[in-house]
């Protein structure tokens, strides 16, 4: 069975990943636990590619990597590439973007991933993007890591804390890269 290293060390995007690709005849496993990737990309897509190059370097297996942000319009875009980074914790990330958004009624946002697919050489051979619109709460509406509690999705009629997996992986910025992703990944991997 071929291997894939998922190339992130946050436990909720390896669960999220794994299960996406559990239909597939694949070994999914983390990455290294001492493999840091400081992600110095100027895009999602470039982090992406930094993950899964140094995960199929080291490793010397098929790797993924995927990189997202949410995006508030209100905020120019922020937290974006640095939505991970916004503040020291969820609690605290989640409070940072609420003060900054404070009362304003303009509040559309979007979930932005993607995906990059290295070989076991460290080269990225296949890439993908996926988005997903909605709109800041005014407070948190049920649990979940990062902004998933304060993310309004219009279609699902739900926050993203309280959408099923299936919603996700419909709905879901992660979701919609995987699906664009998979097709190529089966190719290349021979898991046809």
């Amino acid at each position: 069975m071929p291997s894939l290293v998922i190339a992130s060390g946050n436990p909720h995007k390896l669960a999220e990943i794994a299960a996406m690709l559990e239909p597939l005849n694949v070994l999914v496993s983390p990455q290294p636990r001492d493999l840091e990737v400081e992600e110095t990309g100027q895009t999602y897509a470039e982090n992406a590619r930094l993950k899964a190059e140094a995960a199929a370097r080291r490793t010397g297996s098929w790797a993924l990597g995927d990189d997202s942000g949410l995006e508030v319009d209100a905020l120019a875009g922020a937290p974006g590439l640095y939505s991970a980074r916004y503040a020291p914790s969820d609690p605290e990330r989640v409070a940072r973007l609420l003060r900054e958004l404070g009362d304003t009624p303009y509040r559309a946002a979007r979930f932005c991933t993607a995906m990059a697919l290295a070989n076991p050489a460290g080269k990225t051979v296949l890439e993908a993007e996926g988005l997903c619109h909605g709109q800041v709460l005014t407070r948190a509406d049920g649990e979940g890591p990062g902004y998933a509690p304060i993310f309004f999705v219009r279609e699902a009629a739900s926050s993203y804390a309280r959408m099923g997996e299936h919603l996700r992986r419909r709905l879901g910025s992660r979701g919609k890269a995987a699906r664009q992703l998979a097709p190529g990944l089966i190719a290349l991997m021979g898991l046809s």
